[in-house]
C-alpha cells in the first residue's frame, strides 16, 4: 500500500508543473485526497484538498487561482496542476490519502522555482 508522487522539478518563475500522485494497494475512491508541502525551515502546510467525489475542492489563499487539484478514480491518481509558479512555492510536495481509520503519505517530490 503506497502513494507515490511524481512530476516535480526545476521551473522558472511564471512556469507550470503538474504533479501526480499514484496510489497502489488500495482504491482512492473512498479517500479524501490532499497535497501538502514543506519548504525549508517552514512547517508542513496543507495546500489543496479534494473530496471523495471530486465535486468539492479547497486551497490555501496563496495558491488560489494558480493551482488546481483533480482526481481520476479510474486511474487511482490525483493531480496538482500548478501555474504561475513563484519562488515561494519552492518546497517538497506530499500526497496524502485519508479515510476514517486509515491514512497514507507519500515520500514527496521536490519543486524548485528559480530563475
Amino acid at each position: 500500500v503506497q502513494v507515490v508522487e511524481s512530476g516535480g522539478g526545476l521551473v522558472q518563475p511564471g512556469g507550470s508543473l503538474k504533479l501526480s500522485c499514484a496510489a497502489s494497494g488500495f482504491s482512492i475512491r473512498e479517500y479524501y485526497m490532499s497535497w501538502y508541502r514543506q519548504a525549508p525551515g517552514k512547517e508542513h502546510e496543507l495546500v489543496a484538498w479534494i473530496s471523495v467525489t471530486g465535486d468539492s475542492t479547497n486551497y490555501i489563499d496563496s495558491v488560489k487561482g494558480r493551482f488546481a487539484i483533480s482526481r481520476d478514480n479510474a486511474k487511482n491518481t490525483v493531480y496538482l496542476q500548478m501555474n504561475s509558479l513563484k519562488p515561494e512555492d519552492t518546497a517538497v510536495y506530499y500526497c496524502h490519502a485519508r479515510t476514517p481509520g486509515y491514512w497514507y503519505w507519500g515520500r514527496g517530490t521536490q519543486v524548485t522555482v528559480s530563475a
